[in-house]
């Protein structure tokens, strides 16, 4: 599983943060061979298309938020269905959706390595928001919502010292975290700017408008 997630970075050229911890250390593959999987460092990559340019910032994106392509799809689509009645830029809309997933908070906030793993810790019921438990990877959050890990979460070993952990957390404008409670408000709206996903989104739409 190591593996196969390092090459989907290597494959990208760029760190998608898929293992966690893993990424930040001298294990990562981006450090050890930072090349495509089956080509020697010193080869020169070949081109790309313009078409094989868009596919693979499609593939980067929606493996860096850790989605299904349908998922993802159905974001894009939302996205340039909308942007035909309002004058937002597309990419910002795009983010805000993705930034604004629950999984997506969970790993923001520290409480989990990856985006997978917190998509498989809200799938496992220990999240409320606003005082109720859901377990839906998928569910936005609003401005004004409260997102706390259970208390009876805290017994659990994957939650072992999380307050130490959650100490060295960069937490993002947009969201205000209390360490005590062990709980964030939404406070703003996320940002392409703030969030940089090392991605260039406007590719991305021609590849769904082809």
């Amino acid at each position: 599983m190591i593996n196969s997630k390092c090459k989907i970075c290597r494959r990208a050229g760029t760190k998608l943060f898929l293992k966690g911890e893993r990424c930040f250390s001298q294990k990562c593959a981006m450090v050890k061979r930072p090349y495509p999987p089956g080509k020697k460092g010193k080869r020169r990559p070949i081109p790309l298309s313009e078409y094989g340019k868009q596919l693979r910032e499609k593939q980067k994106l929606k493996k860096w938020y850790n989605l299904r392509e349908r998922q993802f799809q159905k974001y894009v689509r939302e996205v340039l269905s909308s942007h035909k009645k309002t004058e937002k830029d597309p990419a910002e809309l795009l983010i805000k959706i993705l930034e604004s997933r629950l999984d997506n908070v969970v790993f923001l906030l520290g409480f989990a390595s990856s985006r997978s793993q917190a998509r498989q810790l809200i799938s496992h019921g220990h999240f409320l928001v606003n005082g109720k438990s859901v377990n839906i990877p998928s569910y936005q959050v609003k401005k004004g919502e409260i997102i706390a890990l259970k208390p009876q979460s805290l017994k659990k070993n994957i939650f072992k010292d999380i307050t130490t952990k959650l100490k060295k957390q960069k937490i993002p404008s947009w969201l205000e975290f209390n360490l005590q409670k062990l709980e964030a408000k939404v406070v703003g709206e996320p940002s392409l700017k703030e969030a940089a996903p090392p991605v260039e989104i406007s590719v991305i739409f021609e590849y769904y408008s082809r």
